[in-house]
């Protein structure tokens, strides 16, 4: 892609208003959901796109989500973290990219910024209810003790907040028995 192609690219999927262009090597769009760079390397061989994602403080616990993510679904897009921040990323040969390719990186690079990190939270929180449920399975506990545990758990404040009211605490407690119930089996 030549640089007039970029810069045409982005005004047509974003507006000409939100395209700024620091020639000949760096394009900024920003709209009120995202912020979008485009920077070619010195000698304008490669092309990094990039949208920031959260804080590298809140991505911290999701690292290894993130990580087996870049390794299973994220395609030609990556997550990095830089400067404190948690980024979208796909680079390319500047040459070699075709118009379609570039625009596809871009709605994927969207498309993880709205996930932000709500795919890592579940996964991460999956693994903790496996675990949860090989614990309870060893220990020879059912799906109904355990649930009491959790309740228990709840009541105490050793989960979820102390000042957390009776309906609150339910809802939280049927989301857990939903999700206890669908995985149990499945879990050893």
């Amino acid at each position: 892609m030549k640089a007039e192609e970029i810069t045409d690219k982005l005004k047509e999927l974003f507006g000409a208003t939100t395209v700024q262009i620091t020639p000949p090597s760096a394009w900024q769009v920003d709209t009120p959901q995202l912020r979008l760079l485009i920077l070619l390397s010195e000698d304008e061989s490669w092309l990094r796109i990039l949208i920031p994602i959260a804080s590298a403080q809140d991505a911290q616990p999701f690292v290894e989500q993130l990580l087996e993510a870049n390794f299973d679904d994220t395609q030609e897009t990556r997550y990095a973290l830089n400067q404190n921040v948690l980024w979208g990323v796909f680079q390319h040969n500047r040459e070699s990219l075709d118009p379609n390719d570039f625009s596809t990186a871009i709605a994927r690079l969207v498309n993880l910024r709205k996930q932000g990190l709500s795919d890592s939270f579940n996964q991460l929180a999956e693994g903790r209810i496996r675990q949860i449920i090989q614990a309870a399975k060893q220990q020879g506990q059912s799906l109904e003790a355990t649930l009491q545990t959790l309740d228990r758990f709840y009541r105490e404040g050793l989960m979820g907040d102390l000042d957390q009211n009776a309906q609150s605490r339910e809802q939280v407690l049927e989301a857990w028995r939903r999700r206890l119930e669908s995985l149990w089996q499945e879990v050893e």
